[in-house]
């Protein structure tokens, strides 16, 4: 069975190009973000490492530590990352983890159990490695996302998903396309009377959906 929302994400040591990390330990009372790829130097891959590593600032901001995984080496990764920094034009100061063992691949269930790459693979061979994990401070999974090989992921709208995670643990939810500074949704599960002594004032559009504020 494959990692649900809530779970606690599984704990592992590995080398990355930065040496050797404990995962829990590593992400102690941060946010977390775990993407990997299916293999160094690849065109859509190389992309958005590079976004990641523009978005250095804005995961700091959100008390958020990012990590990549892929089946490569930490030297094939040190030497991937003069490409990255070349082509985005910031550094990337991100670890990389090396999972060659496919250790990490398979305990977050990017790869089946069975999966073992072969002598002259291609990134075909790790296509599923294509994944996002988003966690929290309490090493809980809180958002998951895959995708193909061909479609660049929008690391836009991952730091969005983030800062609306962040927003949620407040105790409310946030509506379609939102994004910070706009109102947020108060749970069903809290009366008008709850609501008007946590939240304020309030509107009520449905008796089951009633926006307010973002809460500070």
């Amino acid at each position: 069975m494959g990692l649900r929302i809530n779970d606690t994400v599984p704990d592992f040591t590995a080398e990355t190009d930065q040496g050797t990390i404990t995962f829990h330990d590593w992400i102690g009372d941060s946010w977390a973000i775990l993407f990997s790829h299916p293999k160094d130097f690849t065109p859509v891959c190389t992309t958005e490492f590079s976004a990641v590593a523009q978005l250095a600032d804005e995961w700091t901001k959100r008390n958020c530590k990012v990590i990549g995984v892929s089946v490569d080496s930490a030297e094939d990764h040190r030497k991937w990352k003069h490409d990255i920094e070349a082509y985005g034009k910031s550094p990337a100061g991100f670890p990389i983890i090396a999972d060659a063992g496919l250790d990490v691949s398979k305990a977050f269930d990017m790869l089946p159990a069975e999966a073992y790459l072969p002598d002259g693979r291609t990134p075909a061979d790790s296509a599923t490695v294509r994944s996002v994990f988003i966690i929290g401070p309490d090493k809980q999974l809180k958002l998951s996302m895959t995708y193909p090989m061909t479609v660049g992921r929008n690391f836009a709208e991952i730091l969005r998903a983030l800062d609306g995670l962040q927003m949620s643990a407040k105790g409310v939810a946030t509506p379609a396309n939102w994004t910070p500074g706009e109102d947020v949704i108060i749970p069903p599960a809290v009366s008008n009377d709850e609501a008007k002594e946590k939240f304020g004032e309030f509107e009520t559009i449905f008796p089951y959906l009633r926006k307010t504020k973002a809460p500070g």
